[in-house]
């Protein structure tokens, strides 16, 4: 995929000379690069002179001026006159002070004449000292984008604020010499601009976006995505002839479909098999391939889980992967009519049971950072999460990674009743259900083996899997993963290990074993999101079909419905941001943005956060104060787990609180913010940020979330992290302030042409500028931090919020 290479179709100029002209989209001169000033014709100095002064001489001749005592000019035709006029028209010379006077005017004295010679040689030197200027500005600006300082930042910023054409077409050719994860962070921006902006920022950014998208079947689905979700804020007529509405259809067609990775059509006769694994298959038997040209009406019929087919000519190329998509999101508004988290809960398993036997499929995760093929949901794992009105729910996914996507074949199916299953069933956690009920979500369900509404298009080749002989004892209580850990242990050198070495670890161990979560019928999610991730992972492989794959990988998303999800993916951009300006300052600050996906204006995926849970949850379900968690859960205070704990939570809170500042995040309750298992706090939902808050009131005043118990963790006022906490702060808002143009540019573009809640007002973007106070020394700065934490510690709003939170919706 070659980060590196450029289109050859498309010349960038990087090697080009500042004198050449080479050409680039829609034929603008690359290297001709001016800010407000036009293109300049190269002239020979000598040569304009010369013309200049042959008109000199004949207008004294016309005069009876004698020509012995004048310098004869060496050529006097015609074409050296033009050269002079261009010269003046693109230097902008009018000529001050200089007239060209009509020759029917009487004669002038010769002093006059001398005059007139004077003001000509000044006129010729103000012209070649302009066009001098501007040979510097153009190449000083061209030096700048081919310096190792030009970022992808840098080449947003200048595509963005720049009026000139062939400043925009030389950063679109730019784009591709930047790796791909680089741009990629920016793509919200680019479409974006290619929506709202005029047609020479669109003409610059489309060669890239749709070279790209003939490169990565993840990359077209993105862009298809955002370009409906930041479309919708046009006017319905706009919209539809509108270029983003364009250029989203000629994503979901076939026509940038890659074509150098054609597959071999199927063959008449059966392929041999080689023993293979399903991850392993070869392409022979592929039907997949983007370039065969067939009908989905007959692969994805109208089911339960699958309620909509768009249209029979679908393109194959992203149809399994968006049927997935809806699937999902029509699961969460059904989920949705139901007045109980149980019945949600029981709900969700039925309807993702069904989902499984349309799996295997051509369909995959885009919130996971490696290419892989879904081939199973394990329903039972799945949880409804904290919603009033919502129903949001987190699912688990199993995946083979593969090494490309675009080539891979679809593994082929293996059926749960092919594996035994050991200790999976008693292992279950309780989501709300009954094991009778857990049984029958088993067992009622048809097995779809040769299914014909899978969502695959490949053939699905039944699989014999001949998994090794199970050595257990009769309670079968014992995996097959532990019984090839003992059996492979048996050849192995014996290990020693001291009798005072066991009993330190074993009461290490007890001392800091995670407490557990009881099953709140309320809450079905705390249970599930208490559990280790190792844990899960191995608990969920164990009874995995696919489990044995060496390529199997566990992954797990929340589906939203409902939510506008793009001001969470501008937040996940400004906090990824953020942590690279920090990571780059060298100040120790944590953050842990997540990733989003925007699949419309009203739905979206976003990537959970492992091995934490709310705050709310943690006062719940333990009735135990933050400090007296952090003990139960890390040791007595000296100990070195409980004050990596707190140093964690100290990094994390600065980070956090910076975050709520310059962001403006408001609805900051216990159920929003999160606890992971070292110690850090996770601000997640960020759905009222800048110009925004909970139903437009401003209740929350404070700079930030900072409650008396977390100052408890910290050691209190006097204690010398609750300082160490203060002085990151600090050190973290000065690395943020050398850095203030890359956080908002990203805020800025995102205001071109949106409706979103919070760019409402004129002041969003200024409000935020003065928020990094760059007219401030350190000195003031520090004040500022001491004034912030003072406030946001005694704000009575964030009482008051908290305690509104605890009566309407339980939140403690």
């Amino acid at each position: 995929m070659g980060d590196s290479v450029a289109d050859p179709a498309r010349g960038t100029g990087l090697d080009q000379a500042p004198s050449s002209v080479p050409q680039g989209n829609g034929g603008t001169s690359l290297s001709v690069i001016t800010e407000g000033v036009g293109e300049l014709a190269v002239i020979d100095p000598e040569v304009a002179k010369k013309a200049c002064e042959e008109v000199l001489e004949k207008v004294k001749l016309m005069h009876g001026i004698s020509s012995d005592s004048l310098t004869k000019p060496a050529d006097g035709s015609e074409a050296e006159r033009a050269p002079r006029t261009v010269v003046d028209l693109a230097n902008g010379d009018i000529r001050e002070g200089c007239e060209i006077k009509c020759l029917d005017d009487p004669p002038s004295t010769a002093s006059k004449i001398q005059e007139e010679d004077e003001t000509m040689a000044n006129t010729v030197k103000t012209a070649r000292k302009r066009q001098k200027n501007n040979s510097a500005k153009q190449s000083w600006l061209l030096r700048l984008f081919e310096s190792k300082l030009f970022d992808i930042s840098m080449a947003i910023s200048y595509l963005y604020n720049s009026k000139e054409p062939g400043v925009q077409a030389y950063i679109g050719n730019r784009l591709f010499c930047f790796r791909n994860e680089e741009v990629d962070f920016y793509l919200p921006q680019l479409l974006n601009m290619y929506i709202h902006m005029d047609e020479d920022v669109g003409d610059a950014i489309k060669p890239y976006i749709v070279h790209r998208c003939r490169q990565s079947i993840n990359f077209s689905l993105q862009c298809a995505l955002l370009l409906g979700a930041y479309s919708s804020d046009m006017h319905i007529s706009t919209q539809r002839h509108s270029r983003g509405t364009k250029l989203r259809k000629l994503i979901l067609s076939d026509e940038l479909k890659p074509a150098y990775k054609k597959r071999e059509l199927p063959s008449l006769s059966p392929a041999p098999d080689m023993g293979l694994s399903p991850s392993k298959r070869t392409h022979q038997r592929s039907k997949s391939d983007a370039t065969v040209t067939i009908s989905l009406s007959s692969n994805l019929k109208r089911t339960a889980s699958n309620p909509k087919v768009e249209s029979e000519e679908e393109p194959v190329r992203l149809a399994p992967e968006r049927e997935f998509i809806k699937s999902l999101i029509a699961i969460g508004k059904r989920l949705a009519t139901l007045p109980t988290k149980e019945q949600k809960t029981q709900r969700l398993i039925s309807e993702l049971s069904l989902l499984n036997h349309k799996l295997p499929a051509r369909a995959w995760l885009p919130t996971a950072g490696f290419d892989h093929h879904v081939v199973r949901v394990p329903h039972t794992q799945a949880v409804v999460l904290n919603s009033k009105d919502k129903a949001p729910y987190l699912i688990y996914v199993e995946v083979l990674e593969c090494d490309n996507f675009d080539t891979a074949n679809v593994p082929a199916r293996i059926p749960e009743n092919r594996i035994r299953s050991t200790r999976s069933a008693e292992n279950l956690p309780e989501c709300g259900i009954t094991h009778e009920q857990r049984t029958s979500s088993f067992t009622t369900v048809p097995n779809y083996d040769n299914d014909d509404e899978a969502w695959s298009v490949d053939d699905i080749v039944e699989l014999q899997v001949e998994l090794p002989e199970i050595h257990t004892n009769s309670c079968d209580n014992i995996s097959q993963f532990s019984v090839d850990s003992i059996t492979s242990q048996e050849s192995r050198e014996p290990v020693f290990i001291a009798a005072g070495d066991i009993r330190r670890r074993l009461s290490e161990q007890l001392a800091h074993t995670p407490t557990s979560f009881k099953r709140d019928p309320e809450d079905p999610s705390a249970v599930a999101l208490k559990e280790p991730w190792q844990e899960k992972v191995r608990r969920i492989r164990e009874g995995s079909p696919y489990g044995h794959l060496p390529s199997w990988r566990l992954l797990s998303v929340i589906v939203k419905c409902g939510d506008d999800l793009r001001q969470e993916l501008l937040a996940f951009q400004v906090l990824k941001q953020l942590q690279s300006i920090w990571e780059q300052e060298r100040v120790p600050l944590w953050i842990k943005p997540y990733k989003i996906l925007v699949i419309s204006a009203d739905s979206g995926m976003i990537e959970p956060v492992v091995n934490a849970v709310s705050i709310h949850q943690i006062k719940k379900q333990s009735l135990l104060s933050l400090l007296d968690y952090f003990l139960q859960e890390h040791g007595n205070y000296n100990t070195e787990s409980f004050l990596t704990a707190q140093r964690n939570f100290v990094q994390s809170c600065a980070g956090y609180c910076l975050v709520c500042y310059l962001l403006q995040v408001k609805d900051r309750h216990n159920g929003n913010i999160l606890l992971d298992a070292d110690g850090h706090i996770i601000h997640i939902d960020f759905g009222f940020i800048l110009s925004s808050s909970p139903r437009n009131l401003g209740f929350e005043t404070s700079a930030f979330k900072l409650t008396t118990e977390f100052v408890d963790v910290m050691g209190g006022l006097d204690g010398d992290m609750f300082n160490y906490y203060k002085m990151l702060m600090l050190q973290g808002l000065i690395a943020a302030r050398k850095h203030m143009d890359k956080v908002v540019q990203i805020v800025e573009i995102m205001q071109q042409g949106s409706q979103l809640p919070c760019f409402h007002g004129s002041s969003t973007i200024r409000n935020l500028k003065e928020r990094f106070h760059m007219n401030m020394t350190e000195e003031q700065l520090q004040l500022l931090i001491e004034q912030m934490v003072d406030g946001s510690m005694r704000s009575i709003t964030t009482k008051l919020y908290d305690g509104f939170q605890y009566l309407t919706n339980g939140i403690m």
